[in-house]
């Protein structure tokens, strides 16, 4: 099949110690159950995990032998939020199922030129950046939030159910 490293098992953070090396990866790449990826250090190795899961930072793969590889954030292009009703703001980026990343004066999201348009007409200031985006996973522990079927766009809907 391969003659490279297959990798299946994921050590949360606070759970390991001792990387050797790390693998960097955006967002997106960070949603994976089987792919090929390279170290940092420049080593090829295939993951090979029991379901699709989200690799956090700080997180580490191990390889047969023991060696470990941490996950880091790749800096990415996000849209950076600020505003004077920051929770206001955190809502209706909610409501559209767009991965947010929380701070305490401001908001990162992906790049989205409907969502940046939206947020500009509710009185956001919206800056371009390039910058590591880890956004808050789902409400019961690891993972993402997932948008949900409306059977219409997700930019354009509200849940007034």
């Amino acid at each position: 099949m391969t003659d490279l490293p297959v990798v299946q098992t994921l050590l949360r953070t606070g759970h390991w110690s001792g990387a050797a090396d790390t693998v960097t990866l955006d967002y997106d790449a960070r949603f994976l159950r089987r792919k090929r990826l390279e170290t940092d250090g420049g080593l090829p190795f295939v993951v090979d995990l029991e379901a699709t899961t989200s690799l956090n930072p700080g997180d580490a793969l191990e390889f047969p032998g023991g060696v470990l590889v941490e996950i880091r954030a790749a800096k990415e292009p996000v849209l950076i939020v600020t505003g004077p009703d920051l929770a206001r703001l955190a809502w209706h980026i909610g409501n559209r199922h767009t991965p947010c990343q929380v701070e305490a004066g401001r908001l990162l999201i992906q790049r989205d030129p409907v969502i940046a348009h939206m947020l500009a007409h509710l009185e956001a200031t919206v800056t371009e950046a390039t910058e590591a985006f880890t956004p808050e996973g789902g409400a019961y522990g690891h993972g993402r939030t997932h948008a949900h079927a409306h059977g219409h766009s997700a930019h354009s809907h509200d849940h007034a159910h």
